[in-house]
């Protein structure tokens, strides 16, 4: 694999919080996702699979981060061909360390960090080529990535020096600001924008899940015990969208595609 196939892109996401076997009875049975086993570390490792494909996996939220006060979230990996020079690039430029890089054996290298407004985002480094494609995605893969912060503009200079994205499309929303979207390698990956004086809680990754139809796993939602933050509702371009949040207290998104079959 080369770099640039690596660099800049959503390889994992992790779902951090208060009670992992509720919260994958909860997913397994909106989204449809499966779960594997992996027994490679010290203690057992629930992965989220999407057909065969792991896609990410699910863990207690640790202590030190119950104590700092973070509530129950997902946690999105982006792939690197350098953990340690990609941390000392995010300390150089205002990022901060959460978690220094850690090798996990015949997994690979990881670390945990936060942007200059503070939003968590984690980066790797996988020993194998990572599960997946780098392509659209299909349904029951995350599809959209979507930052809410406190300055769009630089964090967006943060995220381009260290990951080399690119600007696509911008969406002026009125006085909520501009919605400036993001990607690479030709493909548009989420938005960026500034958040609210309405919008509770610090800046954050919101992360949406491409489902086959957005109106009916929005009751599934409520049915299951979730709680629906917005929507449904229709985006630019013909797509649907809810933002949610399960029982745990951590928020997600699902996302449908207009005119668009699997």
């Amino acid at each position: 694999m080369s770099d640039d196939s690596l660099l800049g892109r959503f390889v994992w996401y992790e779902l951090l919080t208060s009670d992992p076997e509720a919260a994958t009875r909860f997913y397994t049975e909106l989204i449809g996702w499966g779960t594997a086993q992996w027994e490679g570390g010290s203690e057992p490792y629930t992965m989220w699979t999407n057909g065969d494909t792991p896609i990410g996996g699910v863990i207690s939220l640790p202590e030190v981060a119950k104590q700092a006060g973070a509530p129950p979230h997902w946690l999105a990996y982006l792939g690197t061909p350098d953990v340690e020079a990609t941390v000392s690039q995010v300390k150089e430029l205002g990022g901060k360390v959460l978690v220094a890089p850690t090798q996990i054996p015949t997994v690979g290298n990881f670390a945990v960090l936060s942007d200059p407004q503070e939003a968590a985002f984690a980066v790797f480094n996988p020993t194998e080529p990572p599960p997946g494609h780098a392509g659209p995605a299909q349904a029951g893969e995350f599809s959209w990535h979507e930052l809410a912060t406190t300055d769009h503009a630089a964090a967006f200079e943060f995220y381009h020096a260290i990951f080399g994205w690119e600007k696509t499309e911008s969406l002026d929303m009125g006085p909520m600001g501009i919605y400036q979207m993001y990607g690479r390698a030709s493909l548009t990956l989420g938005g960026m924008y500034n958040q609210s004086a309405e919008t509770p809680g610090p800046p954050h990754w919101l992360l949406y899940t491409r489902v086959k139809d957005v109106d009916q796993t929005t009751d599934i939602v409520k049915k299951l015990g979730g709680t629906v933050l917005n929507g449904p509702m229709e985006v630019p371009g013909g797509d649907r969208i809810t933002q949610c949040m399960d029982p745990q207290g951590a928020s997600f998104a699902i996302h449908s595609t207009a005119g668009q079959e699997d």
